[in-house]
């Protein structure tokens, strides 16, 4: 009966434990779309050049909480895997990121508040929204958030793989998103 009685109480600390622990994931979340979720066609690119751009070229809101405790800086890249026929297209490269900051409010990233602009595929520096081709099905646009140990003094214009290379070794973790987008 006492051993009964003593391994129910550990359980019980350790699911308490767990349970407390679970809600402090370094987490990134939008207001806008789901985790997986399809995205609306106000967030597609707008662009009279680009027959595939039909949208309004509005950034997402996005909101993330729990940071590593050293964070100095964050960056944010979204990426289309699919894109350019499974090459893949960058639409947003953003770094030094203040890590007081709880989120981006729509229309930040497009209009370049809050964040050093890298290089994106198309040439930007700042969002550039979903263009795919008709009948390509629904791309995977992955937002990903990565905490660094970095104070915010990257420089402008680095591309994805150059932010990439700037961050190894600094890197203390990421937590991502993916909004679908389809025409």
């Amino acid at each position: 009966m006492m051993k009964s009685i003593l391994y129910t109480a550990l359980a019980s600390t350790l699911l308490w434990s767990v349970a407390s622990h679970a809600g402090e994931l370094f987490q990134l979340q939008s207001p806008a779309f789901a985790d997986n979720g399809l995205m609306d066609k106000k967030f597609a690119g707008n662009n009279s050049q680009n027959a595939n751009c039909t949208g309004e070229n509005v950034s997402p809101a996005l909101v993330w909480s729990n940071l590593p405790a050293q964070t100095q800086s964050l960056a944010l890249v979204v990426h289309d895997p699919e894109g350019a026929k499974g090459l893949g297209v960058t639409h947003l490269v953003a770094y030094n990121i203040a890590p007081s900051a709880a989120g981006f409010a729509e229309n930040a990233l497009r209009d370049g508040k809050g964040f050093t602009g890298g290089k994106n595929t198309p040439g930007t520096d700042r969002w550039y929204g979903p263009c795919p081709p008709p009948g390509s099905g629904a791309h995977h646009y992955t937002f990903t958030l990565i905490a660094t140990d970095l104070p915010p003094s990257l420089p402008a214009g680095l591309t994805r793989e150059q932010l990439f290379d700037k961050l190894k070794g600094h890197a203390l973790a990421a937590t991502g998103l993916i909004g679908r987008f389809g025409q």
